[in-house]
């Protein structure tokens, strides 16, 4: 099961590396990007296409891991709380048990 996911894997990669040098076969028209305060030189239009989905990808990746390590942050948090409450319920039935 684990080689057919890292085959799937390199080969969802090569088929987004041959899209990738298509796209920018057919677009390598400069255009020049225009922020609020910078202009960058023109540059092909796939380049700032292909750096925008990258930055992209990049943005996520580093917000999801940011939402994960919360996420698991509070799971330990929550585990923590029921171990406390598994020893507590614990100690009341050994009490309830030696008062019988």
């Amino acid at each position: 099961m684990k080689i057919l996911r890292i085959v799937i894997t390199l080969l969802v990669l090569l088929a987004m590396t041959g899209a990738g040098i298509f796209f920018a076969a057919a677009n390598d028209a400069p255009v020049p990007l225009d922020l609020l305060f910078y202009t960058f030189a023109p540059q092909s239009l796939a380049l700032w296409v292909l750096a925008a989905f990258a930055l992209g990808g990049v943005a996520g990746m580093l917000v999801s891991s940011a939402l994960m390590l919360r996420m698991r942050t509070a799971l330990g948090s929550s585990k923590r709380q029921l171990n406390k409450t598994r020893e507590e319920l614990n100690q009341l039935r050994a009490q309830a048990a030696t008062t019988s």
